[in-house]
C-alpha cells in the first residue's frame, strides 16, 4: 500500500482528504504542524508528502526546505497545498523544495494526477 504523509492543520480539510486518499487506496500518515511533519517523514517513509503550507509551529515553507536538506528524506516528493494562493506562490514553493504545487479547495481528481505523476503507477491505480 503507497504511504502519503498528509500535513494539514485544519482538521476538516485533514479529516475529508484523507478518506478520499484512503478511499483511494493509500495508507495515509497525519501531521498538523510543520515539526510533526518532519518527523512523520523520517518515521514513517512515505512515498510522497501533501504539505499545506501555512501550519503551526512550523509552516510547510520551512518544513520542505528542512525535509529536502535531510538526507533521509530529500528524496521524497512533496506537494505543496494553500488556501491563499498569491501570485509567485507556485513559484516560491518550488523554489523551498516543493516537486509541485496546488490550491485549496482541493481539486480531488487533479490532485490525484499530480500525485500520480510524482510517484509513478501505484497499487490503488
Amino acid at each position: 500500500m503507497t504511504r502519503i504523509l498528509l500535513v494539514e492543520d485544519n482538521e476538516m480539510n485533514r479529516d475529508m482528504l484523507s478518506r478520499r486518499l484512503q478511499r483511494r487506496g493509500f495508507d495515509v500518515l497525519i501531521a498538523v504542524d510543520g515539526r510533526q511533519a518532519l518527523e512523520q517523514a523520517r518515521n514513517g517513509q512515505p512515498r510522497l508528502i501533501l504539505m499545506d503550507m501555512s501550519l503551526p509551529v512550523m509552516d510547510g515553507w520551512e518544513a520542505t526546505r528542512r525535509l529536502k536538506a535531510d538526507p533521509q528524506c530529500r528524496h521524497i516528493p512533496i506537494v505543496g497545498l494553500s488556501a491563499h494562493a498569491m501570485s509567485g506562490d507556485r513559484e516560491r514553493a518550488l523554489v523551498a523544495g516543493c516537486n509541485d504545487y496546488d490550491t485549496k479547495p482541493v481539486d480531488f481528481e487533479r490532485l490525484l494526477g499530480k500525485i500520480h505523476a510524482l510517484i509513478g503507477p501505484t497499487e490503488t491505480g
